[in-house]
């Protein structure tokens, strides 16, 4: 991803100060915690999201005083029909990480696997949500990112069958979402809270 969608990703236009980056970044990560947002999946990808882009732009964004000087300046008599533009914030759905190791092919493939998952766990099609990603998985090894939503695909698959109380298919899922990305802490605290909605049953 490049400099500009890092600073869109915060909702910045390119060039924006370190202490614009800054406080973006903490409106954003508070309507997006994980903590804030326990159940919903694309919540979590744009909190990875912009704070891979916070990451980023906290090395390279300019202070207040580096800024350029902007090139217009506001008219000091504005016409009778002069209307302040305002900036329109678009809450964006989370990009596919763009990986160079891929194929064009490869990588417009991820792109519309990613576009049909998330329609199908919207729609709680999990059993086909699955065959995608385990499909997608074979297909391109190794992408890390498309191991990350096989994983979570196995967890809100195990989620919803602790709500069917099957309890121990649920339990295999789950265990399965860990072995698939197992350095995956935000995924392993849900599985812990999945577990002890498990505990509650028994």
């Amino acid at each position: 991803m490049d400099t500009v969608n890092y600073y869109r990703q915060l909702g910045l236009q390119s060039g924006a100060s370190l202490q614009e980056v800054k406080a973006s970044y903490r409106r954003l990560a508070r309507v997006y915690h994980p903590d804030v947002n326990p159940d919903n999946l694309q919540a979590r990808d744009q909190f990875i999201a912009i704070t891979e882009a916070y990451q980023y732009l906290l090395k390279i964004a300019p202070t207040e005083s580096e800024k350029p000087s902007q090139s217009y300046s506001k008219p000091s008599t504005p016409s009778p029909d002069y209307q302040p533009i305002k900036p329109k914030i678009r809450r964006k759905q989370p990009k596919v990480k763009f990986n160079a190791a891929l194929s064009q092919t490869e990588q417009q493939l991820k792109e519309g696997s990613y576009k049909q998952l998330q329609r199908l766990l919207k729609y709680q099609r999990f059993p086909r949500a699955i065959a995608l990603v385990e499909g997608l998985a074979q297909r391109i090894p190794q992408d890390h990112e498309i191991r990350q939503w096989q994983a979570i695909t196995y967890q809100r698959w195990g989620r919803h069958l602790i709500k069917e109380r099957q309890i121990e298919k649920a339990r295999n899922y789950l265990k399965k979402a860990l072995r698939t990305d197992p350095h995956n802490r935000t995924l392993w605290a849900e599985v812990e809270r999945d577990f002890r909605r498990l505990e509650q049953i028994y």
